[in-house]
Formats: structure tokens, C-alpha cells, sequence
């Protein structure tokens, strides 16, 4: 098991993207994108724990959270997918959980599959 994320660690990795998240700065390097995206979404699986709902953020993170039942094999049934700047607008609370879903920026399968109680990440929140 990984060592916990420190919630400075956490805003460390997140804070380069802000300006971007925000439309007040170009997108920027891959890398530096992938980082503020690992480190929230293995944030929320260590503040969230459990193996009954998968967060996949592709090409950079897939995290399982939320107690409950546990899957073993294939698919899980309860998913949350979504792009990086989206996973980012929401553990930032620059975006609604609900928005997100309406907008379909978020797709939520199973009846687990719901983070709204968990984003913004609290040490995000401004």
C-alpha cells in the first residue's frame, strides 16, 4: 500500500493547473496534468476507501473508492469515467457533480457510482 497523500502534497500537485481549469492559461504539459490528476484521485481513494465503485480518469489514473461490495474480475458495476480537466474542475469544486453528469462529462454507471458527497476534495476547496 502506497504511503498517504499529505493534503500539501495534494494542493502542490493541483495548483499548476488552476489557471488552466479556470480558461486563464493554456493547457500545460501532459506530465504536469497526469500529476495534479494521480494525486486527487489517489487522494480521494485514500479519504474514500473501498473497492466498489473504479474512478478512471484515462490515459492517466484508475482508483478504486467507496465501500461496499467488491468486485473481482471484469468490468466493475459501479463506474465513474471522465477527462482529466473535468475530474480536476470537480475535486477543485469548480464544477458540480450534477453539472457534470447533466452535461455528460461524467459518465456514472451503478447504483454506487455517485461522488457527489465526495468533491470537491476538501483541501482543494477555496
Amino acid at each position: 500500500m502506497a504511503a498517504p497523500i499529505p493534503a500539501e502534497e495534494l494542493r502542490a500537485a493541483v495548483e499548476p493547473v488552476r489557471a488552466w481549469l479556470a480558461g486563464a492559461a493554456e493547457q500545460p504539459p501532459r506530465s504536469v496534468v497526469g500529476a495534479a490528476v494521480k494525486t486527487s484521485a489517489r487522494w480521494l481513494a485514500q479519504q474514500v476507501p473501498g473497492r466498489s465503485v473504479e474512478l478512471r480518469v484515462p490515459p492517466h489514473v484508475a482508483v478504486q473508492c467507496v465501500e461496499g461490495p467488491r468486485h473481482t474480475r471484469g468490468t466493475p458495476p459501479n463506474v465513474v469515467e471522465t477527462d482529466a480537466a473535468t475530474w480536476l474542475r470537480l475535486a477543485t469544486g469548480q464544477l458540480t457533480w450534477d453539472d457534470a453528469v447533466g452535461q455528460g462529462t461524467v459518465a456514472a454507471s451503478g447504483n454506487r457510482a455517485d461522488l457527489s458527497a465526495h468533491v470537491p476534495l476538501l483541501p482543494l476547496r477555496r
